[in-house]
């Protein structure tokens, strides 16, 4: 039995080896980890010391770990699409949700990374959720396999599936580097909600986020009870919210073993130390005051970025980079920056491990919608100290989606008459002023609106300018607001 063993370990070393020889191509490997609805407030290495988050910790402890990054629209489809062009959702046409009713798609004419990594000479794969369209704007190479919408029976409820599935990818023979994208539907919610607005759940085995008993193949229940989590402070401290915060724990924590997992196996094939591995979150977590606004918890996110051979493992960058900047850095390092006229973000590839950088030191965001009903757009303008948004829709009340309406953290507010949520009044949260200027220095909740207080006139003027101005470059049809209403 012995002899038969030793003889497979070296065909596979052989194996391997073929790999590592048949690249004459010296670009690295892209891997691209998109978690779904993954706040920064849900991870160990950014502070969290209630959850377990072990193997996106280690990534950080190898890679470069950003405090200020920031997509720019606070919603699933939108942010994506922000990823996969390098252009604001306004500019790209994916206003809102892609799936069902929603149906939102981008414009034809968009160049996508995947397309042109692919006339780059890459090979191009992704797997799980996808979520924009149209899909020949967006066109990979190969499926590995199709996602579903936050459904708990989609391969993107299962992270340790999806790698294994990506082993063919890994393991081929080939002169030319892969792109991956590896999209799971963790942590989102996963019930859906019907025409009725009563909830509708996929599976009856399964809780709001996907957890179902008997869990998912080869991943390691961790459970979390209530009185273990860590309620950031936009979030009302009751037991609602621990227990969906709890349930939301465990998917992060299923998530966490599908990148120990895709980790595993690069190193297997001998491609880690190849491999540009991104990891980040479309936008932030699945609860109101957070998903679907442009305040700190929608927009801050974690991003991770581990080099193939990092000269300062554990590396912590404090520059401001968003979204719109992910095309064009992850286009640097395949050589294939196209004309910078086209996209709206920069690399930051040259950054990456570098000390007391300058010139980073704001971003913008350009929400427009998320369901098909929710009309609320906004514009952002980030910067160290203050931040200023324009609600242009100001006259309407905020709108919901209906996974966060329905979750039993936002009901236990109305049923229970609370007049207030986290740290910001339910009247201040539902009705929002024109505009909205916070010192992020003394302010960081952002419940103190600065923007009628004369002391603070100087700066909402320099930075309306500014926000105004960013509208015009990205020819931003909402520009209009500023004129007619």
């Amino acid at each position: 039995m012995v002899r038969p063993l030793v003889a497979l370990m070296a065909l596979l070393m052989t194996a391997f080896w073929a790999v590592g020889q048949a690249r004459k191509d010296t670009r690295p490997n892209i891997v691209l980890i998109v978690a779904d609805d993954h706040g920064r407030e849900a991870v160990g290495c950014y502070g969290n010391p209630a959850i377990k988050t072990p193997h996106i910790d280690q990534l950080a402890a190898e890679g470069t770990r950003f405090t200020n990054a920031f997509c720019t629209t606070a919603s699933c489809s939108p942010s994506r699409s922000v990823l996969l062009t390098g252009l604001h959702n306004h500019a790209n046409g994916m206003y809102g949700l892609e799936h069902r009713e929603h149906h939102f798609s981008s414009f034809d004419t968009v160049r996508s990374l995947p397309v042109l990594l692919g006339q780059a000479g890459y090979r191009t794969a992704r797997i799980g959720k996808f979520h924009v369209a149209p899909e020949r704007a967006y066109q990979f190479q190969q499926v590995l396999k199709r996602g579903g919408t936050n459904d708990p029976a989609s391969i993107g409820r299962s992270p340790v599936e999806m790698a294994d599935l990506c082993y063919s990818l890994f393991s081929e023979v080939s002169e030319k580097p892969f792109f991956l994208y590896f999209a799971t539907d963790d942590p989102h919610r996963s019930n859906a909600v019907a025409a009725n607005g009563s909830p509708v759940f996929k599976s009856d085995q399964a809780n709001r986020f996907g957890n179902r008993p008997g869990g998912y193949p080869q991943v390691h229940d961790v459970f979390y009870q209530p009185f273990q989590v860590s309620v950031p402070p936009y979030l009302p401290d009751t037991r609602a919210t621990r227990q969906e915060l709890a349930q939301y724990y465990e998917a992060v924590s299923r998530l966490d073993q599908g990148v120990e997992r895709l980790v595993a196996l690069l190193k297997e094939t001998g491609q880690y130390d190849h491999t540009v591995i991104v990891y980040l979150s479309d936008n932030g977590a699945p609860f109101p005051g957070s998903k679907t606004t442009l305040y700190e918890p929608g927009m801050r996110l974690p991003l991770i970025v581990k080099l193939p051979k990092p000269q300062k493992p554990g590396f912590v960058q404090d520059a401001m980079v968003s979204w719109v900047d992910l095309m064009p850095t992850l286009l640097d390092f395949a050589g294939a920056l196209p004309d910078t006229v086209y996209r709206q973000g920069r690399s930051f590839k040259a950054i990456l491990e570098q000390e007391n950088v300058t010139g980073w030191d704001e971003v913008y965001g350009s929400h427009s919608l998320h369901e098909v009903t929710m009309y609320y757009p906004m514009r952002v303008l980030r910067e160290r100290r203050y931040k200023l948004i324009f609600n242009l829709a100001h006259a309407l009340p905020f709108p919901m989606a209906l996974d966060l309406y329905h979750s039993l953290t936002w009901q236990d507010v109305r049923q229970a008459g609370r007049k207030q949520y986290g740290k910001r009044s339910v009247e201040a949260f539902l009705h929002r002023p024109r505009f909205e200027l916070y010192d992020l220095q003394t302010d960081p909740d952002e419940v103190r609106n600065l923007a009628n207080d004369p002391k603070y006139r100087a700066e909402l003027q320099r930075m309306q300018a500014k926000l105004k101005r960013f509208q015009q470059q990205t020819k931003d049809l909402w520009i209009s607001k500023w004129e007619f209403e």
